[in-house]
């Protein structure tokens, strides 16, 4: 048997997807689950995640876990703790897509922000045939620095991350309103 390194394991989706688990996924589709059945901003939410978390770090004893499996799991704990109703609304989501704009940037070549903004509205548009309803974006920085080619930040970089971010911002306007996807830009 092969031991992950934060010795948790993949989940199996329904398409047969193994994706790394993450607890931040969990926790959040337990507190969309509790919002559905009254409790907005439920304090439970991280401390149920934590405690499937443990569990699937410390008990569980295959590499893959089977979505149903997960959600089956984590239904339990809910049920066991006295949230029933939180229970029966439980889903599990397709988990996050990440876009790393450092990657696209870098993808983008010598053509810079043109070229960039091309990758990027090409990337978005493949993500928008899976099923997720969550989109992180992430290095940011990195992204701007590469484009303008500056080992530190410098005034240029401050307009090219404000016009990537309005950009950013315009294309999440698009999605919620298409198909309710929910965007993140770190």
């Amino acid at each position: 048997m092969i031991a992950f390194a934060d010795n948790l394991p993949l989940v199996r989706l329904a398409d047969q997807r193994a994706v790394k688990y993450e607890r931040v996924w969990l926790e959040r589709a337990v507190a969309e689950a509790a919002e559905s059945a009254g409790y907005l901003r439920w304090w439970l939410a991280p401390h149920v995640a934590e405690s499937v978390t443990a569990y699937l770090e410390r008990e569980f004893e295959e590499n893959i876990i089977a979505s149903q499996c997960l959600r089956t799991l984590v239904s339990s704990v809910l049920q066991v703790i006295g949230y029933p109703e939180i229970a029966r609304g439980f889903r599990l989501p397709e988990p996050p897509v990440r876009i790393s704009l450092a990657a696209l940037a870098e993808s983008a070549g010598a053509g810079y922000e043109l070229a960039f903004f091309h990758e990027l509205d090409r990337t978005l548009c493949r993500v928008l045939a899976s099923r997720t309803s969550r989109i992180e974006f992430c290095d940011l920085a990195a992204c701007v620095k590469r484009l303008r080619r500056a080992r530190s930040w410098r005034k240029d970089c401050a307009a090219l991350r404000n016009e990537i971010v309005a950009h950013v911002r315009g294309q999440a306007v698009r999605l919620r309103r298409k198909r309710g996807v929910e965007v993140e830009l770190t």
